[in-house]
C-alpha cells in the first residue's frame, strides 16, 4: 500500500529520500529546516522574505533564467514557508528531473540576494500582508495562535508585518542562509518514476559539492511555554461574524497525535458527514462553513473549531460546537461508529496517497523533523489500533472547557 523508498545522507549531511510512483510527473523538493520559529529578534518575516528572494538571481542565472529553466520545458517551480520550514519545489515530466535538482541546487546554495531585486521584492511582500488583512476568515487563523503561543516564536505571523518587513537587510538575509541553508539542515525528496540509482547520482552531482561547515552555536529551538486561557473579541468592518474555539494540541511527538488527529476530523473534518456541518450547518442552517483542524508542529500543536456567521447566531453557533465537545468527551464511541471513523480517516489518506505531492510532502516532512520515515502501512496500523477509549482519554486530557480559549471578529455593532 505504500510507495518504496530509499534513504540516503550524503558526506555533506544532506538526507535524500526517494519513493518510485508510476507517474508521467515527478515531484522534487529541498525542504530547509527553518521557518519563522526560527527568526531571531528584528526578524520577523525574514525566513518567508528569503523564500521570495531566493529566485531573483545565482551568481550563473538572472531571475527570468530561474523562471524559464523550468517553464521552458512545461514544469513548474515554487516556494511556501510554514512557520518550521521553507520548500522549494518542482514538479515536471520524469524525463526532466535531473534540470530540476540542479536549479534547486543552484537557488539554495548560489542565490545572490542583491539588493536591487531585494527592494522590489519588499514591494510585492507588502502588498501581500496588506491583501491578507482584506480575508479574515485567514487572519484569524494566525491571530488564534498568536495568542495561544503568546511569548514565542510560534506566536509570529508567517508574513511578519510591514514595518518589520521594510527594515529588513541583506545582512540578516545572508546571515540566516548561512546558519540554516546548510546541507545539513535540509532533506531532499523526489517522489515519481525515476530510479533511486539515478536520483543519487544526480544529488551527489549537484549537491554534493556544497558543505555545512561549523554549525553556529545559535541554532536551536525552544519549546513554547502555555501562556494561558484567553476569550477575546475585536471588532471589524466586516459583514459575517468569525470565531474560532481551541486550544494547544499534541505536537508531532507526541503519543496522543494521531488520536487528536481523529478526533477533529470525525468533528469537523473535509467530509459534510462530520458532525459539526450536520449538527450546525445541516440541521440548523446557521453556518455556511464549520471546520475542526489539528494543526500540528514539532513539539506542539493546536486545535480549533472554526466558523463564519451570521452575527444573530453567533452565540447559538458557539453553544452547539461546545455542545459537541462535550459529546466527545463524555460519550465514548460505538463499535460501529469508531469503525466509520477509521474508514472514513483512512479513505482521504489513500486518497492523498494518489498524489505524489502529497506522497512527497509527507515522507520529506518526517524525514526532516524527526529523521526517520513513517510508512502509510504503519500509521494505517496505528489508526486501525485506536480504540475508543484511547479518544476519550485524550479528548479529557487536552479538550476540557478550562482549556478552551476562543477569539471572535465581531461585526459593527
Amino acid at each position: 500500500m505504500n510507495p518504496e523508498f530509499q534513504t540516503h545522507v550524503l558526506p555533506n549531511g544532506l538526507r535524500i529520500i526517494h519513493a518510485w510512483m508510476p507517474r508521467e510527473v515527478t515531484h522534487c523538493a529541498l525542504v530547509v529546516n527553518a521557518g519563522t520559529r526560527d527568526e531571531g529578534e528584528g526578524e520577523a518575516g525574514l525566513a518567508h522574505f528569503i523564500e521570495h528572494v531566493l529566485f531573483k538571481g545565482t551568481h550563473k542565472r538572472k531571475a527570468f533564467h530561474i523562471l524559464n529553466r523550468m517553464e521552458s520545458v512545461g514544469g513548474e517551480i515554487n516556494a511556501y514557508t510554514t512557520k518550521e520550514d521553507t520548500w522549494i519545489t518542482s514538479s515536471q515530466r520524469s524525463k526532466d528531473t535531473e534540470r530540476a535538482l540542479e536549479l534547486l541546487a543552484d537557488i539554495a546554495f548560489q542565490s545572490v540576494f542583491s539588493e536591487a531585486e531585494m527592494d522590489k521584492e519588499r514591494d510585492v511582500i507588502l502588498d501581500e500582508i496588506a491583501g491578507v488583512q482584506d480575508q479574515p476568515g485567514d487572519v484569524i487563523f494566525e491571530s488564534f495562535e498568536a495568542g495561544l503561543y503568546q511569548g514565542h516564536a510560534l506566536a509570529a505571523p508567517i508574513l511578519g508585518d510591514a514595518e518589520s518587513v521594510k527594515r529588513l537587510t541583506r545582512r540578516q538575509v545572508q546571515g540566516f542562509v548561512s546558519r540554516h541553508y546548510r546541507p545539513d539542515n535540509m532533506v531532499l525528496g523526489v517522489v515519481g518514476a525515476v530510479s533511486w540509482e539515478a536520483v543519487l547520482k544526480w544529488a551527489e552531482r549537484h549537491f554534493g559539492a556544497f558543505s555545512s561547515g561549523p554549525k553556529s552555536a545559535d541554532v536551536g529551538r525552544v519549546a513554547p511555554k502555555p501562556a494561558g486561557v484567553f476569550v477575546q473579541t475585536l471588532p471589524k468592518g466586516i459583514h459575517q461574524v468569525h470565531h474560532i474555539t481551541g486550544c494547544v494540541a499534541p505536537g508531532g511527538n507526541s503519543k496522543d497525535k494521531l488520536a487528536m488527529t481523529m478526533l477533529a476530523n470525525l468533528l469537523g473534518g473535509p467530509a459534510m458527514n462530520c458532525r459539526l456541518n450536520l449538527n450546525i450547518r445541516e440541521k440548523h442552517g446557521m453556518a455556511y462553513h464549520i471546520e475542526a483542524n489539528h494543526v500540528v508542529y514539532q513539539d506542539t500543536g493546536v486545535f480549533n473549531v472554526y466558523f463564519g456567521t451570521d452575527a444573530r447566531f453567533h452565540k447559538r453557533v458557539e453553544r452547539l460546537v461546545r455542545k459537541e465537545l462535550d459529546v466527545i468527551r463524555t460519550k465514548a464511541l460505538g463499535t460501529r461508529q469508531l469503525h466509520d471513523a477509521k474508514q472514513q480517516l483512512l479513505g482521504q489518506i489513500a486518497l492523498g496517497h494518489e498524489h505524489g505531492a502529497t506522497v512527497l510532502s509527507g515522507l520529506a516532512k518526517t524525514y526532516l523533523m524527526y529523521d526517520r520515515v513513517e510508512t502509510l502501512d504503519s500509521l494505517v496500523q496505528a489508526i486501525e489500533a485506536l480504540r475508543a477509549s484511547d479518544l476519550l482519554e485524550v479528548a479529557n486530557t487536552w479538550l476540557a472547557p478550562e482549556s478552551l480559549s476562543s477569539l471572535t471578529f465581531s461585526t459593527p455593532s
